[in-house]
């Protein structure tokens, strides 16, 4: 049987009457019931209590085993959670050859015709940042939920069990999770279990969030007021994140809870070092209204205010990588020549000596022959220097005399004009089929900043864009008609590979497709620049940058890792 992964969906708590964000974990790093050996009988006579108050009746859960099949395609492989009258398990899809995860319960269950509601409406969202809902089906007297299993991913439980996150890391995990939630509720969804371990953070850094909507329904937990109570979950996050500290009088999900009769106190002053910035944005979030001991901001009672407040923070960078010295290098015996000879004593210096000059007969030869060929050497040189000044006055004369002679109107002749940049009046993203990807950004291409950038959006195939897209390209506006004879283009991602092709358009919304444009020239790469020139200047106005290749890059704060690119800096000549 292989190995259990963290990301076992959590599912392995039963909640009580307290607060959400107050009441311990009941469950282990990867989702497993701390007590394994409670049973089918034990877990169905007992009776759940949601946070909404609803009573759930008996129910006997299926008896299932590992090799069991649904749908003759998901083989049951160990069951990681058995509570409440619903199960979870690990599972292979037989048909995708691929590990998921399913939760299971009877149909007649009190709480199933939610969990299907709650599973096939976060599916429908389906944001990346979520693990996703593969399926959900009602069959043969049970209703299952098909999820992703994600095996590199290590939930925030085990991340924090070493010690509090650096803070680029708790700036990077609320981040993302805010954006998350917040385009969430923006759907009419909610999580309402946001806990450490319903958090992952995946092998690329990126960090996701999984039970959306479902792990509240199978507990049949509710609230009447679901943006807050996410809200406060990520500032508790965010709080156990910078103190290694559960912010509750109560210990819960391995940490440590605060000190009885002390109430809550901000991070910084409970662990030193912890960036003030971060601290005062997990008490905004948490139940305190927002007050601190030096600033008085209002509460964040909503991702999507946390998404704001994050916004106006200064933007927290990686640490630089500390780099050590090499050892010096020390000098043995045997390089010091001493092989063969006596080891002189422990702390008495040696002086070097030199190696004993040639003083046989053939080392007197070998010393003759070296300066001949030496002698010989130079003496070729200055002949050849010698011959190449001649010759290139002689070249030079000839020259002078062509020019006096040459016709004043001959204004090309065979000298090669120098070029000079072209400027940039203006640009718009060109959309051949589909979506934009970032047309607010496209005059960071030409501002003269290579912090900037207009950026593509992330594929999960590549390099080549087509099927998905046929290219995704900027039309710029000289101005004017000028003659465009080669381009410099600054990328933000290197890698195999980039194709770029230049165009001549009829307008920044160009009238005809790009199969009906005159093409300028076509470059690949798999630098951070691209260099287009063009066999003979075209004369135009407008330019079309079109790309169509784009290489892997991995993720960063506006999009996952994939396949994309971004300009920074865009130069045409002519």
């Amino acid at each position: 049987m292989a190995e259990r992964s963290t990301a076992a969906v959590d599912v392995a708590d039963n909640s009580g009457d307290k607060p959400l964000t107050a009441e311990a974990d009941q469950s282990t790093a990867d989702g497993v019931a701390q007590n394994r050996e409670r049973d089918t009988d034990s877990a169905a006579s007992e009776e759940a209590q949601g946070s909404g108050g609803t009573e759930v009746g008996k129910t006997t859960p299926p008896e299932l085993h590992s090799g069991h099949k649904l749908a003759r395609r998901y083989r049951l492989e160990e069951c990681v959670t058995r509570l409440d009258g619903f199960s979870s398990w690990r599972a292979v899809d037989e048909k995708l050859r691929r590990a998921v995860g399913v939760h299971i319960l009877p149909a007649d269950h009190a709480r199933a015709r939610s969990v299907l509601a709650a599973a096939r409406s976060s599916a429908l969202l389906g944001d990346p940042r979520f693990v996703q809902v593969l399926d959900a089906v009602e069959e043969n007297d049970l209703v299952y939920v098909v999820h992703e299993w994600l095996p590199d991913a290590t939930e925030l439980t085990a991340l924090l069990a070493s010690g509090p996150l650096e803070p680029h890391d708790a700036y990077q995990m609320v981040s993302q999770v805010s954006h998350a939630m917040a385009a969430a509720h923006r759907e009419g969804l909610s999580h309402l279990r946001l806990t450490p371990s319903a958090v992952l953070r995946s092998g690329s850094g990126q960090w996701r969030i999984r039970g959306l909507a479902v792990n509240a329904a199978l507990r049949g937990i509710s609230s009447e007021t679901p943006q807050r109570t996410d809200t406060e979950a990520i500032g508790a996050l965010l709080y156990a994140a910078l103190t290694q500290r559960w912010p509750y009088e109560e210990d819960a999900y391995g940490l440590s809870g605060l000190p009885k009769d002390v109430g809550l106190i901000a991070p910084d002053q409970v662990r030193a070092g912890v960036h003030r910035g971060l601290s005062e944005l997990a008490m905004r979030a948490l139940v305190n209204d927002g007050a601190t001991a030096s600033r008085h901001e209002s509460a964040c009672t909503t991702p999507e205010d946390l998404v704001k407040a994050i916004g106006e923070m200064p933007r927290i960078r990686p640490p630089e990588p500390a780099f050590t010295a090499p050892p010096e290098y020390q000098r043995t015996n045997y390089h010091q020549g001493t092989y063969g000879r006596q080891t002189p004593h422990p702390g008495v210096t040696q002086p070097i000596q030199p190696p004993p000059p040639l003083q046989s007969r053939t080392g007197k030869a070998l010393k003759w022959a070296v300066s001949a060929l030496l002698i010989a050497a130079l003496g070729l040189g200055s002949w050849q220097l010698a011959d190449a000044l001649m010759e290139q006055g002689g070249k030079s004369s000839d020259d002078t005399n062509t020019n006096q002679t040459t016709d004043g109107n001959d204004k090309d002749g065979s000298r090669t004009r120098p070029t000079k940049p072209i400027a940039i009046k203006g640009a718009e993203e060109y959309v051949a089929e589909g979506s934009a990807q970032a047309p607010e950004d496209v005059g960071n291409t030409y501002d003269g900043k290579s912090s900037t950038y207009w950026r593509t959006k992330s594929y999960n195939e590549g390099p080549t864009l087509a099927p998905y897209k046929a290219g995704v390209g900027i039309v710029y506006d000289l101005g004017s008609a000028k003659d465009v004879s080669a381009a410099s283009i600054g990328l933000r991602y290197s890698g195999n590979h980039t194709t770029i092709h230049l165009y001549a358009a009829d307008s920044l919304t160009p009238s005809t497709s790009v199969d009906g444009m005159k093409k300028i020239g076509t470059v690949t790469t798999s630098g951070a620049t691209a260099s287009v020139k063009a066999s003979k200047s075209v004369k135009t106005q407008y330019v079309l940058l079109w790309i169509t290749d784009v290489p892997y890059a991995p993720g960063d704060d506006y999009s996952g890792s994939g396949f994309k690119q971004a300009i920074t800096d865009v130069t045409f000549k002519g």
